[in-house]
């Protein structure tokens, strides 16, 4: 699979699915047909992830051709990313714990064999080739991917979360970590979810028949609690300068100021907790290639070593608001150097959304119309 790395090729990417596929999205959704068969699912996680197009404009512009009630499913998916974002913005320090956790995990054989795509499962070996060259799975078979890596080889859910942040082009701080807590039983404490060897045949069409799992697992435990901690976010613009990320690159969909450069940022892996592979290092500079080249204004691509200069500039930096993940958790750290407290702009949209995270899904998806209303999504 490839992925396009421009915004108006993202687009008209959306623009094909919500045209011609789907109708069929919720009765086909869960279906892995292989990496050749992808008109069942939109595949538009790379440019979400990224914000070439944001959550709110892929629920407008499907709610402009469909009526909510025929493709509920679909706009429960999409909030399932801003869900789950506001989840871990109540509690940063699952994420904070997360990368203390790598780095006490002993990397064994057994761990090798598994990111080598050696184990004597057939599919999971599968999916560990198509992820490191297509840097893409299907969002059913990471189900099935984790429950193998977690209760079959029994492996800890922190790798395996650290493994599909390496790879993916879609890789999202809150989604994939939280995803993988919630396969382990975390995340909702002991609903765990365990792949059984009659889904994984019908769901990929029989292609993986009579897998050999531990059907019979147990949910991971873990007596840490977190509690919720509100954050505190000045939005107004102070600074002459702005920074954003490579995974907020939709400026044009976010009320800013003039400022006297735009500057953008992706961490070397020199930078990073977690290491990613050079495709999807390569992937996030085309996509930053693209929004330069949208903007057409003084926006230069601005190295690690030159935000000090920046941060300490007496005409001030805001900064694109970059959600808990890598990035902030590098902000955080020249915060700390320079004794500094940089001014976040938060999305609107995501601050109001945010608000419903406080507990489960459920409560979340009741309040989905309040949000398509409030934000004029419809």
């Amino acid at each position: 699979m490839s992925f396009v790395t421009s915004r108006q090729e993202a687009l008209d990417k959306l623009a094909l699915f919500n045209d011609q596929f789907i109708q069929d999205y919720s009765a086909k959704r869960n279906f892995d047909l292989g990496p050749s068969e992808r008109n069942n699912v939109s595949c538009l996680s790379p440019y979400i992830t990224h914000r070439l197009i944001t959550e709110y404009e892929v629920v407008k512009k499907v709610l402009a051709k469909h009526a909510f009630v025929k493709v509920d499913k679909f706009i429960q998916e999409v909030f399932w990313r801003v869900y789950w974002k506001g989840w871990l913005e109540l509690r940063p320090k699952v994420w904070e714990d997360f990368l203390k956790d790598l780095k006490h995990l002993t990397l064994d054989q057994n761990y090798e064999l598994a990111i080598q795509g050696k184990t004597n499962i057939t599919c999971f070996n599968d999916w560990v080739q198509e992820l490191k060259s297509s840097n893409y799975l299907h969002n059913h078979t990471r189900m099935w991917f984790a429950s193998i890596w977690i209760f079959t080889l029994k492996l800890p859910w922190q790798l395996g979360a650290e493994f599909f942040m390496k790879h993916l082009a879609d890789g999202d701080a809150a989604s994939n970590t939280l995803s993988w807590r919630w396969v382990a039983g975390l995340q909702t404490k002991g609903k765990h979810y365990v792949a059984q060897a009659w889904n994984i045949a019908k769901f990929t069409n029989d292609r993986y028949q009579n897998v050999k799992l531990n059907e019979q697992a147990t949910p991971i435990e873990d007596d840490r609690i977190y509690s919720i901690k509100k954050k505190e976010m000045n939005s107004n613009p102070k600074g002459e300068h702005l920074l954003f990320f490579e995974n907020d690159l939709n400026l044009e969909t976010i009320k800013l100021k003039d400022y006297k450069s735009l500057n953008c940022l992706i961490l070397p892996n020199e930078q990073r907790k977690i290491k990613l592979a050079q495709n999807v290092l390569s992937y996030k500079e085309k996509v930053i290639a693209d929004q330069i080249a949208r903007l057409n204004k003084n926006v230069r691509k601005l190295k690690a070593e030159e935000l000090d200069a920046l941060v300490q500039s007496k005409e001030g930096l805001d900064v694109i608001y970059p959600n808990i993940g890598e990035n902030l958790t590098y902000l955080q750290s020249i915060e700390s150097k320079y004794s500094i407290k940089l001014n976040y702009i938060e999305r609107s949209e995501d601050a109001y959304c945010h608000q419903f995270s406080t507990k489960g899904f459920f409560n979340f998806k009741e309040n989905i119309p309040k949000i398509i209303t409030h934000l004029k999504l419809s």
